[in-house]
């Protein structure tokens, strides 16, 4: 079912606004918490109604949640994706395509209310790029799981309850085939969230030690060994959370773009490449549009990152055009005290957008490395070479 043929008269529709109608009339959004509202919005089957019955869904496609969405936002209603991020585009996924029940239970509900925030424990000092060659160690204890290692690059870990981590628990194994997947608590004892200082001058970026942290065996997600496939269905997400919304027209960096060439408009040729950069950034938000209603209620797949690597692009341009339309005032940046925001890319200046958005071409994966995934997985062109693909990871020389 595309968006465009979704209509009033749609059985579908008609009662997922009929349903949107009711929760707005018995819970004001003017006067309801956020938290609160949410979890009426939950329980009603309208957090991602993609999902099954009982777990914020309703088994239905995927594009419906764009019907409940433009009806709630129309009238105020609080955002769940802007409250907590990764856990609403990468964990919420991840656990409800791998987890137990009992894990849905516990941590679907609070996660889409923003009353607990989740991180993502992924990359490390030696295993960014290379995210399989990661080391942190989870060593079997009875029923637990003893972890020790560093993550770094995690977003929000020093104001986040959950994390989503992926430990090495087989070195004996190649590298793919050794890792195991995790729920960590981030205030457990062992546990260590130091800040990494960004160019903007906050530390939204947060380095995180585990010494000897224990796990409980049903924070597993996924089987033993199992992490780098669990794992992927979190990147694949999270490549689309990052680079594969579908913003409203003319609305993000480019708005800021437009905001500021109607202060200071330029001459004509500035002119064509404004409307370049409008027309580019038309083109993703359609094309984004048309990946929503392709994947239905599946998982997404390499595709996404197609979308991540031209909205890290389209971002940089956008931004580096926005500095020559500010002209000389673009040297000014009015703070660089160390700051903890509490929410991910909060962006209050062009200057500020200039400086973070450095950042989109690395995070959530490189370009580099998505168009190696856009040349296999995509396009089926021959892999790189990889020597040590099927030998033991504790085999392979490491820097």
């Amino acid at each position: 079912m595309a968006t465009d043929d979704m209509t009033d008269a749609d059985p579908a529709v008609a009662q997922i606004l009929e349903d949107c109608a009711r929760l707005l009339a018995d819970h004001d959004p003017a006067s309801t918490p956020a938290a609160e509202f949410l979890g009426h919005q939950y329980d009603r089957g309208l957090a991602w109604v993609q999902h099954p019955e009982g777990h914020g869904g309703r088994g239905l496609s995927l594009q419906l949640q764009t019907v409940v969405n433009d009806r709630l936002f129309a009238e105020g209603a609080p955002s769940a994706n802007a409250r907590s991020p990764i856990g609403y585009g990468m964990g919420a996924p991840t656990l409800v395509t791998h987890g137990s029940e009992e894990q849905k239970s516990r941590y679907l509900r609070p996660l889409f209310t923003g009353e607990e925030m989740w991180c993502q424990l992924f990359s490390e000092p030696g295993a960014g790029s290379d995210l399989a060659g990661l080391s942190t160690r989870a060593v079997r204890d009875g029923d637990e799981w003893v972890i020790n290692g560093q993550k770094v690059w995690t977003t929000l870990g020093h104001v986040s309850k959950w994390g989503l981590l992926v430990a090495r628990s087989d070195p004996s194994q190649p590298k793919h085939k050794g890792l195991t997947y995790f729920v960590i608590d981030m205030h457990q004892p062992g546990v260590e969230v130091r800040p990494l200082r960004q160019m903007t001058g906050e530390a939204e970026f947060n380095e995180v030690y585990f010494t000897d942290a224990r796990v409980p065996d049903s924070a597993r997600v996924g089987a033993v060994g199992d992490g780098w496939r669990v794992a992927l269905t979190t990147l694949m997400n999270e490549r689309v959370a990052i680079g594969g919304t579908v913003p409203a027209r003319g609305s993000g960096p480019i708005a800021m773009l437009v905001d500021e060439w109607q202060r200071r408009p330029g001459d004509a040729r500035a002119r064509d490449q404004l409307m370049s950069l409008w027309a580019r950034a038309e083109v993703l938000r359609l094309t984004n549009i048309r990946a929503a209603e392709n994947r239905k209620r599946g998982n997404p797949g390499p595709e996404g990152s197609v979308s991540k690597v031209v909205y890290a692009e389209l971002n940089k341009d956008i931004t580096s055009f926005t500095m020559n339309v500010v002209g000389p005032e673009a040297m000014l940046y009015d703070n660089y005290e160390l700051g903890r925001p509490d929410t991910a890319m909060n962006l209050t200046s062009p200057q500020m957008a200039f400086l973070r958005r450095r950042a989109n071409s690395i995070e959530g994966g490189s370009s580099e490395v998505l168009k190696n995934t856009i040349g296999e997985r995509v396009l089926g062109l021959p892999g790189d070479v990889r020597v040590d693909k099927d030998r033991p990871w504790i085999e392979v020389p490491r820097s």
